[in-house]
Formats: structure tokens, C-alpha cells, sequence
């Protein structure tokens, strides 16, 4: 059978399947998916593929309006963290270019609109503290304790905490990378640490303990929630059971 090539390829770029191109016009899918091929046409890839195919009606979303169990949440986290570790830096190298690729390449509308809810995301986060700082208050107040976040006048200069465990006059502080790496340049992670550094000194001196947890996480899922509660839980019972003296009031944490 004579399949015009013209139309199989605007079909495709209409978004129809190979599949759907082929019982349109009455032959087998890997025909189609050869004559692209030969016509240098890019095949789509998985991921792309269902997207259409939900898009145009022809499959079900296969998450939505199912609830996943805390389980199966925690699951899929650690597998994609042990993905990631376990993948050579070649193709870690692959990746991260591949998404500035697709940035580049990106509409600017759509990107002018990614930013803009990026934008939003972190003036949020600087109201209602980060998700580490968020869940941190939750978890310690399920022990029973008092946690106030984002507090300021504490000590002299414009400091603010972020979070401040009044009943064991504890200091809780989640640093994010701009605190240790020299993201926005080598001066401004210089004048960071030594802010750090002020500030540790001032709350120690009035009587606080200071816990700093250097979060070296991407994001937080059910995973990076369980490593990060483990170590912050055990440094707080501690201090609660045993209120460290003056030369043991900084505490350092990590957590990646």
C-alpha cells in the first residue's frame, strides 16, 4: 500500500500517534514510525507522548484524582534520590544541560510566567518560611514545645530567626547553599558567613543555643522529611534532657 509521507508527517505534527496515523489510514504503527524517521522527523519521547495523548482525549491521567499513600510517596522519593546518586556525573552533566537547553528554548511567555510564580514562591517563602522551617515548627510542636518563627529584635542588629524554641531557649537556624557556596559570588558568601557568624556569637551570648542545620537538599519530599526530623528530633531531646553549657551551645547539622 502508497502512504503519502506529506501527510503522515503533518498528522504527526498535528499530535496524532503513529498508532492513530496508522488505523487512519490502514496499515501498522512502525510503518508510520519509519517514514518519520526517514523523513528526519524527531520521534517523541514517553513522556511527551502521554501528554498529548491525555491532552487529546485518548488516555486517562495516571495520577489524577488518585490519592497516594504516605507510603508509596516515600517510596518513589527514595528511588529518585537513589537514581540521582547513583547516575554518573556524564549524565548528570547530559541532564543539567539539557533542562538550560530547554529554558533557553523556552516561549517567553511561558518562561515570563515561570518566573513570575517563582517570584511569588519566594516572597511566600520569606512570609510563611521555607518548607524545611514550615515542617520543623509542625514536628517540634507535636513534641509539646512552643516554636515561634521568623522572629526579630532578639538581639541587637537586624537579625531575624528562624525559629525560636522560647521554653528550651533554643535556636533553630536552616541555612540553605547561598550560605555555604558562592552562588551569588565569593563577596556576598563572605559577608553571609560572617553575618552567620555574628549572629551565632550574639545568641549564644545571651544564653541560646544555637542548632544550624546545613541543608544541602534540593527540595523536601517524604525522604528528606525523615533524614531531616531524625537528626533535628534527636539534637532537640538532647538539649530538652540536658541544657548544654556555654561551649557546646552551637550545634552543627547536615543534612543532604
Amino acid at each position: 500500500m502508497q502512504v503519502n509521507d506529506e501527510y503522515v508527517i503533518q498528522r504527526y505534527q498535528e499530535g496524532c500517534s503513529c498508532a492513530e496515523i496508522a488505523e487512519e489510514i490502514g496499515t501498522y504503527s512502525k510503518k508510520i514510525e519509519r517514514i518519520l524517521k526517514k523523513n528526519n522527523v524527531t520521534i517523541r519521547g514517553k513522556a511527551e507522548a502521554m501528554k498529548l495523548a491525555i491532552e487529546r482525549g485518548r488516555a486517562d491521567h495516571p495520577t489524577e484524582g488518585k490519592k497516594m499513600s504516605d507510603e508509596t510517596k516515600l517510596a518513589i522519593s527514595i528511588g529518585v534520590e537513589k537514581a540521582w546518586k547513583e547516575m554518573p556525573e556524564e549524565s548528570k552533566k547530559e541532564f543539567v544541560e539539557g533542562a538550560k537547553k530547554r529554558w533557553d528554548d523556552m516561549d517567553p511567555v511561558k518562561k515570563k510566567e515561570m518566573q513570575s510564580k517563582a517570584g511569588a514562591a519566594l516572597r511566600e517563602a520569606c512570609i510563611e518560611g521555607s518548607k524545611a522551617e514550615r515542617f520543623l515548627k509542625e514536628k517540634i510542636q507535636e513534641m509539646g514545645y512552643e516554636v515561634v518563627m521568623h522572629k526579630k529584635g532578639l538581639i541587637q542588629g537586624n537579625f531575624e530567626i528562624d525559629l525560636l524554641l522560647p521554653e528550651l531557649k533554643t535556636i533553630i537556624e536552616v541555612d540553605g547553599p547561598q550560605h555555604f557556596l558562592p552562588i551569588f559570588g565569593e563577596e556576598k558568601l563572605a559577608e553571609t558567613v560572617k553575618l552567620d557568624s555574628i549572629k551565632n556569637g550574639l545568641l549564644i551570648g545571651k544564653g541560646f543555643c544555637v542548632i544550624r542545620i546545613k541543608y544541602l537538599c534540593k527540595g523536601m519530599n517524604l525522604s528528606v522529611e525523615r533524614r531531616l526530623w531524625d537528626v533535628v528530633e534527636e539534637a532537640v531531646a538532647k538539649v530538652a534532657a540536658n541544657f548544654p553549657p556555654k561551649s557546646k551551645r552551637f550545634i552543627e547539622l547536615e543534612i543532604s
